[in-house]
């Protein structure tokens, strides 16, 4: 039986400095995209991508365009190698959403820049006008954690993987969480740096905000099925299209059960993860053990990819 592959793509917090960089000098197609990329945005996304400063990098306005640029150039980059690669369905966490709709041709790479330069530019104008935190909670069931994030009066974010959960909120709030964690059954809770808080209703004017410009995007039908961060399960009208990517941005991820849909409905036998540090595949080796997955984050593991899909 051919094996039916799926691309996962990063999100925020994946970005590292030199991302893309050994990948431009190599493949067209990757220097390409970051040259488009820069004068679309104004800026040169490729310098503060390939040298930094990290402090930079990590701006989400900044490191969310980068993610999304870096991942279609790998896939770019994968299909030189590969002409014949046929994947069966897309997938991202959070930011990574959008980098799955350009590569199924929901949308071409110059709208869904626009689209995440706006995501990004309005998240984190949300960030600076509130006072949020985000923590991620180890250990724990999902209704317990459900119970705490309600106790303290903050958002549940990401459910990542089992026993990984994100709650996101004030940050007065999100301290109280933490501290709270262990009598609701965590083994551990930790705050995160972040700049904000992601995924809660905290983020109220970035979803306003990204709306207006999604309302005036065209969409297209994916040419094959996008699996969304707020419903796990397959989007393909341009409406709910529309709401999905919205919503995402107040909503939960519900990477758990995105992953799980992929395997059970989808029947995906193969992920490709398209993006910096591996992140996706220690999540996916949790939600599913065993699961095969390739990650592609740089020339030399895009080497590595290519020989195991040859195998």
């Amino acid at each position: 039986m051919s094996k039916k592959i799926a691309l996962l793509f990063s999100g925020q917090g994946a970005q590292a400095v030199g991302m893309g960089h050994d990948l431009a000098a190599e493949y067209p197609s990757a220097s390409s995209l970051f040259q488009k990329a820069d004068e679309i945005l104004g800026f040169s996304l490729s310098n503060v991508a390939f040298n930094g400063p990290a402090e930079e990098l990590t701006k989400t306005s900044v490191c969310q365009p980068a993610l999304y640029v870096h991942g279609l150039a790998l896939l770019g980059a994968l299909k030189e190698r590969v002409p014949g690669l046929v994947f069966h369905a897309t997938a991202g966490l959070s930011l990574g959403e959008f980098t799955a709709h350009a590569a199924a041709g929901t949308f071409d790479f110059e709208t869904g820049l626009r689209l995440v330069a706006k995501r990004s530019q309005a998240m984190q104008e949300a960030c600076e006008s509130t006072e949020g935190g985000m923590a991620a909670i180890i250990g724990g069931e999902e209704n317990d954690i459900r119970q705490l994030a309600a106790a303290a009066d903050v958002d549940v974010a990401n459910l990542n993987s089992p026993g990984q959960i994100v709650l996101s909120g004030e940050a007065a709030k999100i301290a109280l969480s933490v501290s709270l964690a262990k009598e609701y059954g965590a083994r551990k809770a930790v705050e995160l740096q972040v700049a904000g808080a992601f995924h809660s209703r905290l983020m109220e004017s970035a979803y306003e905000k990204l709306s207006i410009a999604l309302a005036e995007t065209e969409i297209k039908q994916p040419a094959v099925p996008v699996v969304c961060n707020v419903d796990a399960c397959t989007v393909s009208d341009a409406d709910t299209i529309r709401r999905s990517l919205a919503d995402q941005v107040t909503g939960s991820v519900l990477w758990t059960q995105s992953i799980e849909y992929m395997i059970d409905h989808l029947h995906i036998t193969q992920f490709i993860e398209l993006g910096p540090g591996g992140v996706l595949a220690g999540l996916v080796g949790r939600i599913r053990k065993g699961t095969p997955v390739i990650s592609i984050s740089n020339a030399a593991s895009l080497n590595d990819a290519v020989a195991a899909l040859s195998a």
